[in-house]
């Protein structure tokens, strides 16, 4: 009858669940702008705040738009098995082979890391702080999405393994609750990254090889833990929802041995080395004359804008992450 009762409560409580979670996202920003040089620290630690809190962005973004989906994650396993040398990692030749709407489909991280990579190069050729600012955060969030193991397999949430709930479990409750006291996100510095096609390609397998470890696991703890002592009710935001508890998530980060705090630490890295990337490949520009400078009116009615339509919006991204 408890159990039953639990089931019932947890049908009355709902909420947006996110790509690696708000928090992690704009812990991933956080961190990575401390390991730029000096000459672009200048420009990036002004501006740290806004690097954090618009990490989330492009989640925000998926809820509104159709077209965002794709660019956060991607089914690899739809391509056969690992290492998934069916699929040409040149965007033309994949095309060519399997159609841009069948990649939309299944997913299109990898390349649009490479996009967002140009966007930037340009941005600071220009000189352009709205342009670099924007840019570097929201590749930040791609490249930290490519980090996590769902979001390159079609069991994106356990939904075929009767396991729903596992990504967000994995990405956001786990860190919200261990990452201040147990991870450690002092890396070193970024470096230039010679060919960032292959290296994003690299983290994307690495990540798909990952995903049955971050299922089998959950499936064999879960046969240690009773229901009642697996979940836990807890207030979010003055709303009641039911919550991997305490003990369980600890239990599955062990079991992991660590898994998610490598792979924060590795998006960190990686966004650092990307923004460090970028910023040589423009020519090195000196940021210090546009290290003052601030949003336009219209950045700032872009952000509200996006922020509102968010927040009324009902979800039409198709595929919950």
């Amino acid at each position: 009858m408890k159990r039953l009762l639990l089931a019932a409560l947890c049908c009355l409580f709902t909420f947006k669940s996110f790509c690696w979670g708000f928090y992690a996202h704009q812990k991933i920003n956080y961190y990575a702008t401390f390991l730029l040089p000096p000459e672009m620290l200048v420009l990036y630690k002004p501006n740290i705040d806004f690097i954090t809190t618009h990490a989330v962005d492009p989640d925000k973004r998926r809820y509104i738009s159709k077209n965002e989906a794709p660019r956060h994650f991607i089914d690899i396993d739809h391509y056969g098995k690992y290492p998934y040398d069916s699929l040409p990692h040149k965007w033309k030749d994949a095309v060519a082979k399997f159609g841009e709407d069948s990649l939309l489909k299944y997913g299109i991280v990898p390349w649009h890391v490479s996009v967002m990579l140009s966007r930037l190069t340009e941005a600071f050729k220009e000189k352009n702080f709205s342009k670099i600012m924007k840019n570097s955060t929201e590749l930040g969030h791609y490249i930290a999405d490519a980090h996590v193991p769902l979001h390159t397999n079609s069991n994106h949430n356990g939904q075929l393994t009767d396991q729903v709930g596992i990504h967000a479990f994995w990405e956001s409750r786990v860190p919200e609750l261990l990452a201040d006291k147990e991870f450690d996100f002092f890396i070193g510095k970024a470096d230039y990254i010679s060919n960032p096609s292959d290296f994003i390609w690299a983290r994307v397998l690495e990540s798909a090889n990952a995903a049955d470890s971050v299922l089998t696991f959950e499936k064999e703890l879960t046969k240690q833990f009773p229901s009642d002592e697996k979940y836990a009710f807890e207030n979010r935001n003055g709303v009641l929802i039911r919550q991997y508890s305490s003990a369980f998530t600890i239990a599955y980060n062990k079991k992991l041995n660590g898994m998610i705090e490598r792979r924060m630490r590795q998006a960190i890295y990686a966004v650092a080395s990307f923004w460090y990337t970028a910023w040589v490949n423009a020519g090195q520009p000196d940021l210090r004359s546009i290290s003052k400078q601030q949003f336009v009116a219209a950045d700032s009615k872009e952000f509200e804008e996006l922020d509102s339509q968010w927040q009324n919006s009902s979800g039409i991204s198709g595929r919950e992450e």
